[in-house]
Formats: structure tokens, C-alpha cells, sequence
């Protein structure tokens, strides 16, 4: 995704483009590794120095309450977090704590009023496990 098309994803979401919300956006559309708050802030403040990291916890906040970055809570560990746009679920390493990008299909989901609650987003699904670097060194033992 280029500078403009990032400026139009911020700006169609209702978000103000900050030099510093750019700067995170830009960050996670270049590395699709699911950064932690902490890496994105280090990463973020090296190239400005003058933004913080509450302006980037903040930032970050924002962005997945718009829907242009998801926070995929990882059990014990910190938050990561990934602006991959199309659909997809996501398998996360017990051992490593590595987070996958897994392909998307569709998880039936009950009827709202089944649960008396009104669901507004789709089923997304966390995998967990050895990822293929730790399961041969957790077989062998």
C-alpha cells in the first residue's frame, strides 16, 4: 500500500492522518510478522524520535477500533498486532509465541438471537500449537 492509499484508508475511516498514525500504518503494512505495541514504538520512534509511546499505544488503539489493524491476543504474552486487509485467521506458536497467518474459510456462526446478543463481527479463529521451527525440537524429547 503506497503514502496515498494509506492517507485514504485513514481518512475513509474517519481518522485523521497524523504524522505519527502514518507512521504505525506504514510500519504494519511492510511487515507482516504481527509486531508487538513495543516493537512498532522502537520501530516508529527511530524513524521520529518526537513521537511517544503513548501516542503510539494510542495510535494503535485507534486503528483497531477503526478496523484497519487487528489485535491478536496471544494467551500470556503481549499483543500483536496486523493490518493484512483481507480476511484470515491466525496460528499462534505456545512455544516461540510466532504468529501465523492462516488462510480464511468460513466458521458457521449461530444466529444472534440463539444467544440473545447481537454479533457484529465474523468468527475469527486462533490455532495453537508448535509451529514447524519448535515441533521437531518438542517431538525429539
Amino acid at each position: 500500500m503506497d503514502a496515498e492509499a494509506i492517507k485514504r484508508s485513514l481518512e475513509g475511516s474517519g481518522l485523521r492522518c497524523t504524522p505519527q498514525r502514518y507512521a504505525v500504518m506504514a510500519f504494519l503494512m511492510e511487515h507482516t510478522r504481527h509486531p508487538t505495541a513495543a516493537e512498532i514504538f522502537e520501530a516508529v520512534n527511530r524513524v521520529d524520535p518526537r513521537s511517544s509511546r503513548a501516542t503510539t499505544y494510542n495510535n494503535l488503539r485507534d486503528l483497531v477500533q477503526a478496523g484497519l489493524v487487528r489485535e491478536v491476543a496471544v494467551e500470556g504474552r503481549a499483543a500483536r498486532f496486523d493490518a493484512k486487509g483481507m480476511r484470515h485467521h491466525h496460528f499462534i506458536c505456545d512455544r516461540c509465541g510466532n504468529v501465523e497467518d492462516m488462510e480464511w474459510y468460513d466458521v458457521p456462526r449461530p444466529p444472534s438471537r440463539a444467544l440473545g446478543k447481537r454479533i457484529l463481527r465474523e468468527c475469527e479463529l486462533i490455532f495453537r500449537g508448535h509451529c514447524t521451527k519448535c515441533a521437531p525440537r518438542h517431538a525429539s524429547r
